[in-house]
């Protein structure tokens, strides 16, 4: 038998076939084996269920089925159970009680007296109770008078000063900061700053007396942007958290060194405004830079006018209610100051810090966008130009820190939660003055020296050149010149406007964020007590009125309750 018969000759032999070679015989197939199962009796020594279940689905018994993935977990603020609102808690809440101590540049102004102020680690926000957030409490944010965009009496020194509008500050102490009560967190912002009393001009010096000198009788003033995490005892500039300009020499300064930007023998004196200018780029672009995933190669726009995106990021705001001196206030926690930031204003580092250095060369590499620590991160297409009496001077700082979470960290108290933007974060309009010092801000929209490109991106009547059509689209009002034209062609983010604009952003934002959480808040109930959540006002009213009796126990101090899905928290104060 050739070898080609010998591939054709069946394997197994048969009665047709005796002559079969024994040698390519198939084996047999190797029997599986079994899984060994623990016997009945030892089941039950272990207490384990004995019960007969159903038959089991095929899936599920396979060694290597895939798990499956649980949804991801929904973050929402914490609601607190307080004590019911009293009458007086409905009525807007009442300006701040103003003292004059001084008057200064023909101005009056006094020191606030029956409001709280901002501590570390806390802030305070005013709120007002109303009908219409019964699962929020009854309580939502609002603002005192006047309503309009100001300084912060809460977000400023004990030290500083204010005028009856809150426009003008100044102060009797050392370097005391006031910021705004407006931020700017992507898009291109402007404000102006005039020098009431500070450095005198040239034509008031005598010969006799050097630049510096002269302004020992004004103070001195110092301005710029600012985050929440700034030292508001300290200059603008003092610190990471801002970036500032000094009258004497017109110098720039962050993380308390001075460098030069004017020219030589030339200073912010009195009677000078000086527009400050910021650029910050989108929010998307921000987020990449602080999750890592930022490519300078891919990345090549500030991607200010993006489509927009399917879901809106998520606002945590986690605060409670309570009342100071009469009046309800919203207590949330800051946000502190990071460690790597601080170590920035030490020239020398350490041993220690040498150590790590020697150890990690990346970690001491200068701060950009791509950082190992977050807090290091910068922010690409961010500036600050300045501009004097309506002249471009030119742009002292450029690739600003970046503020969203994780770059900002929340204060390490009992409570806080890391990791969450509550929609305030960004650079605020800030202003310090030392020893009589004092200016005044001015954000728009009648400016005292706009920019050029401000002033094109207006129409003649001083309102806005955009317009909205029944849909809520945008709509650009036929501009006269091709240079407007050219303005109206960009979108709402890159083109500058006044911080005043932003001022009604913001309050549209709070708006809708008191809106989401009350329906959030009104879900939850919902799925907790399905029954007593009618679409009727009596069953509203009556889960209302239950959940209140609820929170009305007393107990001591700050009792986690739960339920419905969200974290409850009972908490009793005592009255200040």
């Amino acid at each position: 038998m050739n070898l080609d018969d010998e591939q054709h000759v069946p394997a197994v032999s048969s009665p047709l076939n005796p002559d079969a070679p024994t040698s390519r015989a198939r084996k047999a197939p190797a029997r599986e084996q079994r899984e060994k199962k623990e016997s009945l009796k030892k089941r039950e020594a272990k207490g384990v269920d004995t019960t007969r279940s159903s038959t089991p689905d095929a899936q599920t018994n396979t060694k290597k089925s895939k798990k499956v993935e649980k949804p991801p977990d929904v973050v929402r603020p914490v609601r607190y159970y307080t004590k019911p609102p009293s009458p007086s808690d409905f009525d807007a809440p009442r300006q701040p009680v103003f003292n004059s101590i001084l008057t200064k540049a023909n101005r009056d102004f006094n020191e606030c007296f029956e409001h709280i102020s901002n501590k570390k680690s806390f802030r305070y926000i005013n709120c007002i109770a109303d009908p219409g957030f019964p699962s929020s409490r009854w309580f939502r944010q609002t603002d005192a008078e006047p309503f309009e965009p100001r300084f912060s009496f809460q977000e400023a020194s004990s030290h500083i000063l204010f005028d009856s509008a809150g426009r003008s500050i100044t102060t009797e102490k050392g370097f005391r900061m006031a910021r705004a009560n407006v931020c700017a967190r992507e898009g291109r912002w402007y404000y102006e700053c005039k020098i009431l009393s500070g450095v005198k001009p040239p034509a008031h010096q005598t010969s006799l007396m050097p630049q510096d000198s002269s302004s020992t009788d004004g103070g001195h003033v110092r301005l710029g942007w600012a985050r929440r995490e700034a030292n508001l005892d300290t200059p603008v500039g003092f610190d990471a958290y801002s970036y500032g300009l000094r009258d004497v020499s017109g110098q720039k300064i962050h993380l308390s060194r001075p460098k030069d930007f004017l020219p030589s023998n030339e200073s912010f004196c009195e009677g000078d405004i000086i527009g400050l200018e910021l650029t910050l780029p989108s929010l998307a672009l921000h987020r990449k830079v602080v999750e890592g995933s930022y490519n300078k190669a891919v990345d090549v726009s500030d991607d200010l006018d993006p489509h927009p995106a399917a879901e809106a990021p998520d606002f945590v705001r986690d605060r409670v209610p309570i009342r100071y001196k009469g009046v309800v206030y919203f207590e949330q926690f800051e946000y502190s100051s990071s460690k790597d930031l601080e170590d920035l204003m030490n020239p020398a580092p350490s041993l220690s810090n040498a150590a790590v250095a020697a150890k990690d060369a990346a970690a001491t590499a200068p701060p950009n966008p791509n950082h190992p620590s977050v807090a290091l991160r910068t922010l690409p297409f961010s500036s600050i130009k300045i501009y004097k009496n309506g002249k471009l001077l030119g742009t002292p700082f450029t690739d600003l820190f970046a503020f969203l979470p994780p770059a900002s960290k929340a204060a390490t108290q009992q409570g806080a939660r890391d990791g969450l933007d509550d929609g305030m974060l960004g650079y605020f309009p800030a202003v310090s003055v030392f020893r009589g010092g004092a200016a005044e801000i001015n954000f728009g929209p009648d400016f005292w020296c706009p920019p050029s490109d401000l002033a094109t991106a207006e129409g003649d009547d001083g309102q806005d050149a955009y317009d909205n059509d029944m849909n809520g689209s945008a709509i650009a009002l036929a501009p006269k010149d091709p240079k407007t034209q050219r303005q109206h062609s960009q979108g709402k983010n890159s083109r500058l406007r006044g911080m005043g604009e932003r001022y009604i952003e913001q309050i549209a934002e709070d708006i809708v964020y008191d809106l989401v959480d009350e329906v959030d808040f009104w879900m939850l109930d919902a799925i907790e007590n399905p029954d007593a959540a009618g679409t009727d006002g009596a069953s509203t009213q009556k889960a209302q009125s239950a959940s209140t009796a609820a929170g009305m126990e007393a107990v001591e101090g700050l009792t986690q309750l739960g339920g419905g899905g969200g974290e409850i928290k009972e908490i009793v104060q005592e009255e200040e």
